[in-house]
């Protein structure tokens, strides 16, 4: 790639990331008073965050099945109220269970 295609290629990117960030703020200048959408945008975040997890924890561990067992108590886990370090240590321990008892069979 040539010196000016990159910075082409930055300069668009950087655009699209700014358009991105300032169109929101012009669009809605008023306060949102839909109750409908304040719902919506409320959860965006939390679906977006599930979008992006949720296949590299079912990739991780190269068997859907271990995967799987982590992912469960992770989420009875968090579901219970364990503090993020609590159940990421749990999910790891039971991924690594159910990977041994896949071994023994």
């Amino acid at each position: 790639m040539t010196w000016p295609t990159y910075l082409l290629y930055l300069a668009v990117m950087a655009g699209v990331t700014y358009l991105i960030r300032m169109l929101p703020l012009t669009v809605f200048r008023r306060e949102i008073k839909s109750v409908f959408v304040k719902s919506f945008l409320h959860y965006v975040p939390y679906a977006v965050l599930a979008a992006m997890t949720i296949p590299g924890i079912l990739t991780s561990t190269g068997d859907i099945r271990t995967a799987l067992a982590g992912l469960v108590v992770a989420v009875v886990m968090a579901w219970r109220g364990c503090s993020l370090l609590t159940v990421a240590i749990g999910a790891c321990v039971a991924a690594a269970a159910a990977q041994g008892v896949l071994m023994l069979l």
